[in-house]
């Protein structure tokens, strides 16, 4: 255990590129074994589709300092890029339980937003670790009429066993819970808080003038004496 510990604190979490090829094999092998442990989809991706993830720097793996294969997961985009989906969350079953899913899931979430900035951000799990972990990060649960309609999405899920579920609802719901962050959330939060903020109101204030004593007038002359106008002082109330 307290191996395992030390190998966790040494793991770094990369956005994945071509040197990162060669651990595709196990990448599939890992997702393939984890379908079938849960009984319900992770969609199963040919190499050359996690391949070009690399390539386009769409990929985040989770390695040792002894380049051991330790987790992964990928960014998809649909429906003219309008969502983003973080997809294949794995990590390797020696690995769980100690929080590696969440850094992994945390940096597939700022690419997805540095790389897409007004996308919305979505996934389906029956996970309830990655649901926690999507909460944390402000994904909602919602229906799946709120997420993507691309085909192409949804045709990565005829290799779950439980698609047919899927096509007998019309696509309206299954085993996976929809899950979605939108960034116009953030906007209208902010504009709420500012439209709730105190208004500012000023109070002016006249600084008291001390008597001045009048010597034109003293000595019997008429000649007029400029006063410097009074300086104000503004405080402003919350």
């Amino acid at each position: 255990m307290k191996e395992i510990s030390k190998k966790l604190e040494d793991i770094s979490i990369l956005i994945a590129d071509e040197s990162h090829i060669p651990f595709i094999p196990v990448i599939l092998k890992t997702m393939s074994d984890a379908a079938k442990v849960r009984g319900t989809g992770i969609s199963q991706r040919q190499p050359e589709y996690i391949k070009q993830k690399m390539v386009e720097r769409k990929a985040i793996i989770a390695l040792t300092q002894n380049m051991e294969f330790a987790g992964f997961c990928y960014i998809e985009s649909w429906s003219n890029k309008d969502y983003v989906a973080n997809s294949g969350l794995i990590v390797v079953e020696k690995f769980r339980g100690h929080g590696l899913a969440k850094r992994i899931k945390k940096k597939a979430f700022q690419l997805s937003r540095e790389r897409f900035p007004n996308a919305k951000i979505f996934g389906i799990t029956t996970g309830l670790a990655v649901m926690k972990i999507n909460s944390e990060l402000g994904y909602r649960p919602v229906p799946y009429s709120e997420l993507t309609d691309d085909d192409e999405f949804w045709k990565g899920c005829e290799s779950c066993p439980n698609y047919d579920i899927l096509q007998r609802t019309n696509r309206k719901y299954c085993l996976c819970t929809g899950m979605l962050y939108d960034p116009g959330w953030e906007k209208e939060k902010e504009k709420a808080e500012e439209k709730n903020k105190p208004k500012v109101k000023t109070l002016v204030v006249k600084p008291v003038k001390k008597p001045t004593r009048n010597t034109a007038k003293m000595n019997g002359t008429k000649r007029k004496v400029k006063r410097k106008p009074a300086n104000l002082l503004k405080i402003n109330l919350f």
